[in-house]
């Protein structure tokens, strides 16, 4: 969103969808308990789809109880504002904020042409979507003076996504803006904590983030994927106080919103913070033995990404990953392997196939094919040498060492961001539900056009399966 045109957006790209109604001839007592149990402040009375009115909390408290009222033969209609003060979905934020303050109110209702209901806007959404800006966002964090503040921030981030997912938005952009805005609070508490507690440490560590956020491939279900790097000569002092560092840092992650990682892949891990050499050997353990686990820890370690910190020392440690992987086609085979694990949910006459038991209905977005995806392009690039860590700038490369043609390279770009999109969409729906997100969708609420347009990205997958099979014959017999 541009700082001068945000409020010139149509409400419908922002208002809420989910909305609850209720008829002018439900009795007061019914409408009550649905407030109660849905936890909100107002419903949409509606007549034949139409709404008509709208009753709140305030009036139930103002014009029923503090009246005395006999709520048993009370309706609805007898209580709700009315007439209704309603906005077109095609008219713009700046309208609905002149209209909310010139009637005194805080909510409206959006219809279409023809008065059915579209949704509801509020006037917090309005000023949360002013103040959500990404430009003002960035500012606020470069101001944050404690994790309270960050943790604030990391929210409405979470908030701007919600609104902008829907609103024509591309998705490469949102992903991208999502992965700087939280790249922005770690490096400001990463500043706070060398300002007030570590300055001795400055200069002699590199924080690194690692996988998905390696990548700035992060969606909303995200959780800590990092690592510590730090020179050689750390004194058994200062040793210490890297310690202590890295334990202060993942708690005040942790304290941001940004969960801890379930298998432990964090600086205040031992097994994550080395020194450069202590890493460089620790690597050559990992790419000698390649057992599910080094292949795992291989790859998350070759998505790095130093966040804040001694340069120079990431630079070493990806020279020593691409020197030592380049052309190894033993561990890239058995990485591809790995891969070749992941099938792709497609079934006789191209049926997508979808779980059973506890997610009976839904598709796992990771498995079904961004993992063989983001895996894939990896090996690729690590075959050639490549030093990019995000997927998109790993294909482009592949395509100027000629190991893609530009339609396959365009191929595997769509498929990506489509499954990707896919994700980030039901992830905002689970969050509006009061969900938890993760990476399933729901395809049987999926239109035609959306199954077609998955169907696609899932062939794009088994294709790109194809090409690695066909580079790595050996490593469907690993």
């Amino acid at each position: 969103m541009n700082d001068l045109n945000v409020l010139f957006q149509p409400v419908e790209q922002y208002c809420h969808r989910e909305v609850i109604t209720c008829s002018p001839d439900d009795p007061v007592a019914d409408a009550a308990a649905v407030m109660q149990k849905r936890r909100i402040s107002s419903l949409v009375v509606c007549r034949d789809g139409v709404p008509v009115g709208m009753v709140t909390d305030r009036d139930l408290r103002d014009k029923v109880v503090a009246q005395g009222l006999d709520i048993r033969n009370l309706t609805i209609g007898k209580i709700m504002n009315t007439p209704l003060i309603t906005i077109l979905k095609d008219e713009f934020l700046f309208e609905a904020l002149h209209r909310i303050s010139r009637y005194g109110i805080h909510r409206l209702v959006v219809t279409d042409g023809a008065d059915a209901l579209v949704g509801i806007i509020t006037e917090s959404d309005i000023l949360r979507i002013q103040d959500s800006r990404p430009q003002s966002l960035i500012l606020n964090i470069e101001e944050a003076i404690d994790v309270k503040t960050l943790n604030e921030i990391h929210q409405r981030i979470q908030g701007l996504v919600v609104h902008l997912v829907g609103s024509g938005v591309r998705i490469q952009g949102l992903v991208r803006m999502i992965a700087h805005l939280n790249d922005q609070i770690l490096i400001r508490l990463v500043d706070l904590l060398l300002d007030e507690q570590f300055s001795d440490l400055r200069g002699r560590f590199a924080f690194m983030v690692l996988g998905s956020e390696g990548r700035s491939e992060q969606t909303l279900k995200t959780d800590q994927d990092n690592a510590l790097v730090y020179v050689d000569d750390l004194t058994p002092s200062e040793l210490q106080r890297m310690e202590t560092f890295s334990q202060t840092l993942i708690g005040e992650v942790i304290a941001i919103g940004i969960p801890a990682c379930p298998g432990g892949i964090m600086a205040n891990n031992p097994q994550w913070r080395h020194s450069l050499s202590e890493w460089r050997a620790i690597l050559n353990d990992w790419f000698s033995i390649p057992t599910p686990d080094n292949i795992l820890r291989t790859s998350m370690m070759v998505d790095m990404r130093a966040l804040h910190g001694n340069r120079t020392l990431e630079k070493g440690l990806r020279e020593h990953i691409v020197g030592c992987l380049m052309g190894n086609k033993l561990f890239l085979g058995h990485m591809t392997a790995n891969m070749l694990r992941f099938g792709v949910p497609l079934g006789w006459f191209g049926r997508i196939k979808t779980e059973k038991g506890k997610h009976k209905g839904q598709l796992d977005l990771k498995k079904a094919g961004i993992f063989v995806l983001t895996e894939g392009v990896k090996i690729l690039s690590l075959s050639q040498g490549g030093e990019k860590t995000g997927t998109a700038d790993r294909i482009e490369q592949l395509v100027v060492r000629k190991l893609l043609n530009r339609q396959e390279a365009d191929d595997l770009t769509a498929a990506f961001y489509a499954l990707v999109s896919f994700r980030l969409r039901s992830q905002v729906e689970a969050l509006r539900e009061g969900r938890t997100p993760d990476n399933r969708i729901a395809v049987e609420l999926l239109n035609r056009m959306e199954k077609g347009r998955l169907h696609v990205a899932l062939e794009g997958v088994r294709s790109f399966q194809g090409l690695l099979k066909r580079r790595y014959p050996f490593a469907q017999g690993m």
